[in-house]
């Protein structure tokens, strides 16, 4: 065990983790150079397209150093906050962690929040200053940058390129004398935590795990804690580029099992895997449960593929379970269900996942958060979706998610940075310049207002220099509305949104005009009203189309005329009170893009 060492690599986006890995691999020769390309981990087709890190992942490397053989169990972790989720589970599994800073932009906001992430688990951290090779790099100021974070000697940090693969030896040495050993008893009973799993067609269930005490073997009948289900461990292995079995896995080490489970609910992440002859008293303490930002309903577009979507959410739960769902119905829609998600990248990323590895189309509504509803009658109501919003007579006031939000960026986009949050009904709490030019704002804001398309628009106003992280602080009082879209007098209530009350009208009349360019003309007059209440606050109207009914009246008395249009009115009349408007989905996500 002591030749065994466990370490995560944690970064802020594109500051060259995978790139890193891929070095690690070259050198200690795991990948062959007939396998070898770029971002070898990212095995997702839209990690590869998107050049994102979605899910960690794991692989275990065997390297030499003064003629000791040393197994090394790397996991690489995403970048982007809305998979933090997926870092805080790698950070469980390891007793070290690489930092890496990305020499030419410095220290970011994800790369603090991974790093107090890294040091609650009381990891051994190893500062790495990555992309040396680039001509913008700025070694020096880091240097003093991460000192300042960490309180590390200069000396510490490892200067290094993904790219050259210079520093690359320096980081496997640090990692064999800096990072401790894993701690364990082989011959206690076996405690192993489940940190992730992937649904195999063949196979079933693969779960993957880290054995903190004891030892597994190859056949031996093991039992999940937390679901008390028992199987027999048909083949246990280590994860390398594939998986490699092996007759038995001792404490300190990473790996997987398949014990032929086929149903997802059977397995959890965080769960506690061990032996039935000799079982462990205690689970090992999981991780906290996740707390979802973002809520959109996911329907199918035909109501008959609601079962074939469910067991598709499952599959995808196993393999991540950041995801949360719960089943429901919508007037509009049919049967869906309401999803938690980290994040609006997070959201779409699952909306391309559901579509491209189970061939589901789906509907995705409008995302929103929770809130408490407050009645005159003194109850607490938890709202989810704006149409469960008591009417306005028995309401008394309505509390909504905030959240403390960490901006760093450079000083020359401070005003840009401070006008967009005030609008966003933001107040900044707090100033702090790290260096000369970089900035950290602190702003307490509803967590509602970033929702949509904050984070996109933050991007765009500082060329992509600012940083953002964010953590929920608790619920406060607002003076918020329901708004609800009405087409032709019925209500649409996957539009619905509950709003601050001073924004409501002019966002009122833009989905009104939005929805005017959208939904295609019908053979009768359709008006499109935005309403708080019974009060409409903004209409716009699509037009009806006409055919020429006089066309065939040449000449005469004009009573002829008027008597065809008459009763070409009557007909739109009666088409109004009968007909009904299909909404297009790209109306559902127009709505996001108002700005």
């Amino acid at each position: 065990m002591k030749n065994i060492r466990n370490f995560c690599i944690i970064a802020h986006i594109d500051h060259g983790k995978s790139t890193l890995a891929d070095r690690l691999l070259q050198t200690t020769n795991t990948v062959s150079a007939r396998d070898a390309k770029a971002q070898v981990l990212d095995d997702m087709d839209l990690e590869r397209e998107r050049g994102i890190t979605i899910k960690s992942k794991a692989i275990q490397m065997e390297y030499t150093l003064d003629g000791q053989a040393y197994i090394l169990n790397l996991i690489d972790t995403p970048g982007h906050v809305d998979f933090s989720y997926e870092v805080s589970r790698s950070i469980a599994a390891c007793e070290g962690a690489l930092l890496i800073v990305d020499a030419a932009q410095g220290i970011q906001a994800q790369t603090i929040s991974n790093l107090y992430l890294a040091i609650e688990h009381d990891l051994e951290i190893i500062p790495i200053l990555n992309k040396m090779d680039l001509p913008s790099a700025m070694p020096e100021e880091v240097k003093d940058q991460i000192v300042d974070l960490l309180g590390c000697k200069r000396e510490d940090i490892i200067p290094a390129s993904g790219k050259t693969g210079m520093g690359i030896d320096d980081i496997l040495a640090a990692v064999i004398h800096r990072i401790p050993a894993p701690k364990g008893d082989e011959k206690a009973p076996l405690q192993a935590l489940i940190f992730d799993s992937v649904y195999n067609p063949f196979r079933g269930i693969i779960a993957y795990f880290r054995i903190m005490n004891g030892t597994l073997k190859k056949g031996e009948k093991v039992k999940f804690l937390a679901t008390e289900k028992n199987y027999d461990a048909d083949e246990i292995g280590v994860l390398k580029l594939d998986l490699s079995p092996r007759t038995e896995l001792k404490a300190g080490n990473v790996g997987y099992i398949v014990s032929g489970i086929k149903t997802a609910r059977e397995v959890k992440v965080g769960d506690t895997l061990t032996s039935q002859l000799n079982p462990t008293t205690e689970a090992i303490h999981g991780f906290e449960e996740v707390k979802p930002m973002v809520f959109a309903g996911i329907y199918p577009v035909d109501t008959e593929d609601y079962e074939e979507l469910r067991a598709s959410m499952e599959k995808l739960q196993l393999n991540d379970a950041s995801l949360t769902w719960e089943p429901e119905a919508s007037a509009a829609l049919g049967f869906g269900f309401r999803c938690g998600f980290l994040g609006l990248l997070h959201m779409e990323i699952i909306q391309e996942r559901l579509e491209r590895e189970f061939n589901m189309t789906v509907i995705t509504t409008v995302p929103n958060v929770s809130y408490y509803a407050y009645t005159a009658k003194g109850e607490k109501l938890f709202v989810n979706n704006p149409s469960d919003l008591p009417d306005a007579n028995k309401l008394d006031y309505v509390e909504e998610p905030y959240i403390k939000a960490q901006i760093i960026s450079k000083s020359e986009f401070i005003g840009a940075i401070m006008t967009l949050c005030i609008n966003k009904r933001g107040i900044l709490v707090n100033q702090n310049y790290l260096t000369t030019d970089r900035v950290e704002l602190v702003f307490e804001m509803p967590l509602g207002e970033i929702v949509f398309d904050f984070y996109d628009k933050l991007k765009t106003i500082s060329k992509g220099y600012a940083s953002f992280d964010y953590h929920p602080i608790g619920f406060r009082e607002s003076k918020l509305v329901k708004m609800d879209i009405l087409l032709n007098g019925e209500q649409v209530d996957a539009l619905s949104a509950l709003i601050h009350r001073d924004n409501a009208h002019g966002l009122g009349k833009k989905m009104c005009e939005k929805l005017k360019e959208l939904i295609p003309r019908q053979q009768f007059e359709i008006p499109i009203q935005a309403a708080i209440g019974a009060k409409i606050i903004a209409r716009e109207t699509i037009k009806a189309l006409r055919k020429d009914v006089t066309a065939k009246c040449y000449g005469g008395d004009i009573s002829r005329k008027r008597k065809l249009l008459e009763k070409q009115k009557e007909g739109k009349k009666k088409m109004r009170s009968v007909g009904n408007v299909e909404i297009p989905q790209q109306a559902f996500l127009a709505v996001l893009k108002l700005d």
